[in-house]
C-alpha cells in the first residue's frame, strides 16, 4: 500500500509540475512575441498607469516626441487625422512629450489635458521622458542606435513595421499628410 501511495503522489506531483510549465508557455511565448524596438514600459500620460509596448507587436507603430509649445504643435492634428484613419489597418501612433527643446514645461496632466482638449488626441500618449542626451529613456536610445539618428527636435518620428523592424525616420518638419511617409505607412501596413 505503501509504494501505490507513493506512485501516486509521484504522479500527482509529476502532473502538477507539467501543468505548471504549460501554464507558463503562453508567458514566454508572447515575451518571444515581442519586438526587442517595443519591449520597454513607460508610465501612460494620462494616468502614469505603466503600460507595456509590447501589446502593438504586429502593429505599424509611428513613435514621436511632442512638445505643447513648438512650431510644430499643430501637428498634433495631422497626427491624430492619421491614426483615426488607419488605425482600424494596424497603425499605432506613440507620444511621447518631452521638455528636452524647453517647449513642454508642463507637467503630466497638463499636457494630457492640452493634448486632448486642443487637438483630441486619443492615439497613446506616454509620462514625460527625455528623448535625447544622457537622459534618454531606453526606447528612443533604441531608435537612435538602430537608425543612427536622435531627435534634432520636437516631433521628429520613427515608423515600425509589422515585425518590429525601423522603417524609416522622419524629421520634425514633415508633416503626417506627407505623401512619402504616408505611401510608406500604407507599404507597412500591407505587408503582413
Amino acid at each position: 500500500m505503501a509504494h501505490a501511495l507513493r506512485q501516486s503522489f509521484f504522479w500527482s506531483l509529476g502532473t502538477l509540475v507539467l501543468i505548471t510549465l504549460l501554464a507558463m508557455l503562453p508567458i514566454r511565448a508572447q515575451a518571444a512575441d515581442c519586438p526587442a524596438l517595443l519591449d520597454y514600459k513607460f508610465n501612460r500620460l494620462q494616468d502614469d498607469a505603466p503600460q507595456n509596448l509590447c501589446q502593438y507587436a504586429g502593429k505599424v507603430t509611428l513613435v514621436i516626441n511632442t512638445a505643447s509649445y513648438c512650431g510644430y504643435t499643430a501637428q498634433y492634428d495631422g497626427l491624430e487625422k492619421l491614426y483615426a484613419k488607419y488605425k482600424d489597418k494596424g497603425l499605432v501612433i506613440l507620444g511621447f512629450p518631452s521638455n528636452d527643446f524647453s517647449q513642454e514645461p508642463g507637467d503630466n496632466k497638463e499636457i494630457a489635458d492640452f493634448c486632448y482638449n486642443t487637438y483630441g488626441v486619443k492615439f497613446p500618449m506616454f509620462a514625460k521622458s527625455s528623448v535625447k542626451g544622457k537622459s534618454m529613456n531606453p526606447l528612443f536610445t533604441a531608435l537612435k542606435k538602430t537608425s543612427g539618428k536622435e531627435p534634432g527636435w520636437n516631433f521628429y518620428k520613427y515608423l515600425i513595421d509589422r515585425n518590429g523592424a525601423l522603417v524609416s525616420s522622419y524629421e520634425s518638419g514633415v508633416r503626417p499628410d506627407d505623401k512619402n511617409m504616408v505611401a510608406a505607412i500604407e507599404k507597412a501596413l500591407a505587408a503582413k
